[in-house]
């Protein structure tokens, strides 16, 4: 499916009727374990359903 929208606009819009919404993020800037990507923060905060976000292992 194509989507024409913001990512965290297209996962919150799929995560309407779902049970868990699962999201990565790869933590690039300079506190990368403490910093979510943008798309993940938004869908974290806004995500009517709880919410999975998996980051790569250090040093990967």
């Amino acid at each position: 499916m194509l989507v024409r929208d913001s990512a965290a606009t297209a996962f919150l819009d799929a995560a309407k009727d779902a049970g868990l919404l699962i999201v990565g993020s790869l933590g690039h800037g300079g506190f990368t374990g403490l910093l979510l990507g943008s798309t993940s923060s938004q869908v974290t905060h806004h995500a009517p359903c709880p919410v999975l976000v998996d980051r790569p292992q250090s040093g990967t």
